[in-house]
């Protein structure tokens, strides 16, 4: 019986110590976590007095000239110098990443931005100025915390002009917020403070916002905030630090945050095809063309019995008839996707098809202008290549340009056939598009959409430039318009104020593709005349390099500024010549917008470098966002053109005098 006993009285008491043990964990365990972190707080503390301390002795010994006011305030300037320069590196730091990532923004990349700026912009620059306060009001309490050498810690008692001793001047005075707040100074020392403790660092802010928004440029600004926030924060929580020492980090400070945006802008920006990865799409995934089931073997058909001749009767003789060739379908089930880059070079390369489509005629010759189906009805305008007609098709019953050119050369009848093909593979509602081909013995005409309307230069030069709206609209529409034509690989070439139509509802057409060409045409024809405008020219174009769809962007971005400002953008010239030489040196712009909210991105537009201009695409996007900022939509007028007889109705209303 004993023996069954023992068990149950070792169970019992084993119940009964742990029972004992967790009375004394659960009485332990808050003294044990409070001197756990008081524990990690002294360590912390004194890391960062250490920290602090390193740092004063290396700006002492780099700036602290025994001078009025003192050794060691100058090392306290010099100390908050090299605390800005924390903010300086992490933005440093953010626009190198964005020359990989552009304006990619997920959770990794804001958490990576959040973390460098909280860090470089909050948490060591606050930890520092507090060590900083620490080690002068350990210095001044002589308590012997800190580990500076006995010659730094007796230069402390020296009294230097009206500091006097500088322990006491760096340590022995009212906090930042106790001088503000609770002022006991007089009225003059009070907005002294005010300057130093509320204006000084203020603009330090300022730079570091400039900082932030130099990084994140060509891209939204928001994500800058991951940097200034902070910076504020520090700002506002520094204010228990003694009112003298804030004084002198801040404007230690001062000078680094201004000169910190070199080397931002050094870096510079991220490329456009950097962030133009952002928007392509990925390619479609699925398997190749040898994983797909091969098809069904044909099925064998069941054989029909032949039936018996019989011979037909008899039939009169007819005369025999032209039957019309046989029709043959197209082929659409099976047939497989054409090549759009060789569409779109076939459809800008000059010269004959290089075959004939099944089934199918060659292409009749082109109808005589002269004849009875168009009317002229009066000359619209002359040009270098041509004269433009309008006239009137009298078997659709519609209102035609016809464009003629004057020499009946080869180049001439090449250039428009060109322009022919090139018209027709562009379909955009903002190109002029071509009908048909016409003939004469001076050479050949395009019968083209008559556009009613207005030029953008003169519309300009009657109404004035411009607004930022307008502008905005006009240049998603053309940016549309040009890169349809690049789809299909025709080149404009000649994009100015008066190759855009404003019609009468105030929408931008773009016309005049008398000299479009296929891609790597040079600028002079054989004969040696220039094509293109020379105010409206890009400069690597004017310098006879190969015109590319950068120049037509460059084009259309000078034609922008002209509608802001009413001037090219390199100014006017004297005369043709004078503005050639001008764009193929490179001038600089002279007459770019000052008050535009699309200066940035028309200097962007306007560069120099072909392959540092953003792309139609991207200009198209960095628009349409600033339009859906400002509460605007892509779509309306751009300008508002008064028909003729909207003012007739108008006279007639007014009383007679």
């Amino acid at each position: 019986m004993d023996n069954l006993r023992r068990p149950c009285d070792v169970l019992w008491i084993n119940d009964r110590f742990r029972s004992q043990l967790d009375i004394v964990w659960i009485q332990a365990r808050p003294r044990l976590v409070s001197w756990t972190i008081g524990w990690l707080r002294e360590e912390l503390v004194d890391a960062v007095l250490e920290l602090a301390a390193s740092l004063l002795s290396f700006a002492h010994s780099v700036f602290g000239p025994d001078l009025c006011p003192g050794d060691w305030v100058w090392a306290t300037s010099m100390a908050g110098a090299l605390v800005a320069l924390l903010p300086v590196l992490g933005t440093l730091v953010i626009a190198i990443v964005r020359k990989a990532t552009g304006n990619t923004y997920n959770a990794v990349t804001l958490t990576v931005f959040g973390a460098i700026g909280g860090i470089t912009a909050f948490l060591l620059p606050w930890l520092l100025f507090n060590g900083i306060n620490g080690v002068y009001r350990s210095v001044f309490a002589d308590d012997g915390a800190v580990t500076l050498t006995g010659a730094e810690t007796r230069s402390f008692g020296e009294e230097h002009c009206w500091v006097g001793q500088q322990s006491d001047y760096l340590g022995g005075r009212p906090n930042a917020y106790e001088v503000l707040f609770h002022p006991y100074e007089t009225f003059p020392m009070y907005l002294l403070r005010l300057g130093m403790l509320v204006l000084l660092p203020a603009i330090c802010l300022l730079f570091v916002i400039l900082q932030a928004r130099a990084a994140m440029r060509r891209g939204p600004k928001w994500p800058s905030r991951l940097i200034w926030v902070p910076f504020a924060l520090m700002a506002v929580l520094s204010l228990p630090v003694e009112a003298n020492t804030l004084t002198h980090l801040w404007i230690g400070v001062l000078p680094v945050s201004v000169l910190g945006l070199i080397p931002v802008y050094i870096i510079g920006p991220p490329s456009w095809a950097t962030i133009e990865r952002r928007y392509q799409k990925p390619e479609p995934s699925g398997p190749p063309p040898s994983a797909y089931p091969p098809p069904p073997p044909p099925q064998p058909v069941p054989q029909q019995p032949v039936p018996k001749y019989v011979p037909p009767p008899p039939v009169p003789q007819q005369p025999p008839v032209r039957k019309p060739p046989p029709y043959v379908p197209p082929t659409l089930v099976g047939e497989p996707e054409p090549d759009r880059a060789a569409l779109a070079r076939l459809a800008a390369d000059p010269g004959p098809l290089p075959f004939t489509p099944r089934g199918a005629t060659p292409p009749p010759p082109p109808i005589k202008f002269s004849g009875n189906r168009f009317r002229k009805v009066r000359t619209l305008g002359h040009g270098g290549f041509g004269t433009v007609w309008l006239a009137v098709d009298t078997q659709l019953d519609r209102t035609v340009a016809v464009k003629m050119a004057h020499a009946p050369d080869a180049e001439t009848e090449e250039r428009m056939l060109r322009e022919a093909r090139a018209l027709a593979a562009v379909h955009h509602p903002n190109c002029v598009r071509v009908y048909d081909i016409v003939s004469e013995p001076d050479g050949l005409g395009l019968v083209m959409e008559y556009i009613e309307g207005q030029p953008l230069a003169d519309r300009v030069t009657s109404g004035g430039p411009l607004d930022d709206v307008a502008v905005a609209r006009l240049w998603i529409t053309m940016a549309g318009a040009l890169s349809a034509a690049h789809a299909k690989g025709v080149l404009h070439r000649d994009v100015k104020p008066s190759n855009i139509i404003i019609d009468p509802d105030g929408n931008a057409h773009l016309i005049d593709f008398g000299i479009a060409r296929s891609k790597g045409d040079s600028t002079l024809t054989a004969t040696g005349m220039m094509v293109g405008t020379p105010d409206f020219l890009a400069s690597e174009t004017a310098a006879g390099a190969n015109a590319t769809p950068a120049s037509d962007a460059w084009q259309l971005a000078a034609t922008v500024s002209y509608a802001l400002t009413g001037k090219p953008p390199r100014g006017n010239r004297e005369n043709a010549m004078a503005a050639l030489m001008a764009a193929a040196k490179g001038e600089p712009l002279s007459e770019l917008p000052l008050r535009s909210a699309h200066r940035r991105l028309l200097m962007a537009s306007l560069d120099a470098d072909p392959g540092r201009r953003p792309t139609l695409a991207a200009v198209a996007r960095q628009l349409s966002d600033w339009l859906a900022r400002e509460g605007h939509t892509e779509t309306g007028p751009v300008t508002q053109i008064v028909r003729r007889k909207d003012i007739e109705d108008v006279d007639r209303t007014r009383p007679m005098r």
